[in-house]
């Protein structure tokens, strides 16, 4: 089970405050952006200038079973787009090569072990917690805190119905099939080095934090409605002031530097030919450094489907 989460793990930025690796601070006056709500909300928007579009839609990378069908304004912007756009290359993930550097990057590669990184306190949790969840601490001894906190979750997750079938894997294999054209905002490479510096430099503090969120489950719950409903002041508060009270560092690198990055790429879009539609982590799209404060601070208009 240990193997098959591992998989898993660079999917849950969006998921828990272990990879908050994931998501943006409360909405600061909506109002403010002139962003108009429809009567029917959604976590998907239309950004337009002139006769140009680009569509934005929030994801959540692992979902149940029972989470199907996607809200319709998903299938909406699909059908109309001529290209997709995600925050990675996700069919590459799978790659027998990748999967040997996510194992490289993500584990400690000398004489370091979780024991010898973390306090006396933390290791003593992270120990029962393991012991609590049946698995031995030896088996993960060498993992960096982004991996270990990561593939918790997941198994959390798995023990929960969550399958890594979320909403950027569906889209990805369905353009694939249909011929639809696929970019991606960041290397893998880029991808695994947010993982691997998770926690870093304050490894015991990020493993209290993030032990402690293991237990609240009912998180999921809340976060999946949010998500459905486009609720982003719910989004915001779930996520975004968790991140900032564990890390302003991890907030800065996960979101904020990522998100002015991919602003530009965003905008040459208004100048291509076709419509886009892209589809990155929900964190993405809300609070004072979303994209969607961005590009409505670019003069964009803006509106939800």
């Amino acid at each position: 089970q240990m193997k098959k989460a591992y998989q898993f793990n660079c999917w849950m930025y969006l998921s828990r405050r272990a990879a908050t690796a994931a998501l943006a601070v409360s909405l600061f006056s909506i109002s403010l952006l002139a962003i108009a709500d429809a009567d029917s909300p959604s976590s998907v928007w239309l950004i337009s200038s002139g006769e140009q579009k680009v569509y934005l839609g929030g994801t959540v990378h692992l979902l149940r079973p029972s989470d199907f069908p996607l809200p319709e304004q998903y299938e909406q912007a699909y059908l109309d787009a001529d290209k997709l756009y995600f925050e990675t290359d996700i069919s590459g993930m799978s790659d027998i090569g990748t999967q040997t550097r996510m194992l490289q990057r993500l584990t400690y590669q000398d004489e370091r072990t979780l024991q010898s990184v973390l306090n006396e306190q933390a290791y003593s949790a992270l120990a029962s917690h393991l012991q609590n969840a049946g698995l031995p601490i030896a088996m993960v001894q060498k993992f960096k805190p982004g991996l270990l906190i990561s593939t918790l979750s997941v198994i959390e997750m798995q023990k929960m119905g969550f399958s890594p079938q979320g909403v950027d894997s569906f889209f990805n294999t369905r353009a694939r099939e249909d011929g639809k054209a696929v970019g991606e905002f960041e290397s893998i490479d880029d991808q695994i080095g947010f993982l691997a510096a998770m926690g870093e430099g304050n490894e015991s503090e990020f493993i209290m934090l993030s032990l402690q969120d293991l237990e609240k489950t009912e998180m999921l719950e809340q976060l999946i409605d949010a998500w459905r409903t486009g609720d982003n002041d719910k989004l915001s508060a779930l996520f975004i002031d968790d991140m900032k009270e564990l890390s302003k560092e991890l907030y800065q690198n996960i979101l904020v530097d990522r998100n002015n990055d991919w602003l530009p790429k965003i905008e040459a879009m208004f100048s291509q030919q076709g419509t886009e539609f892209v589809l990155v982590g929900a964190a993405h799209l809300v609070g004072e450094d979303g994209l969607l404060q961005l590009l409505a601070g670019k003069g964009y208009t803006i509106s939800r489907l």
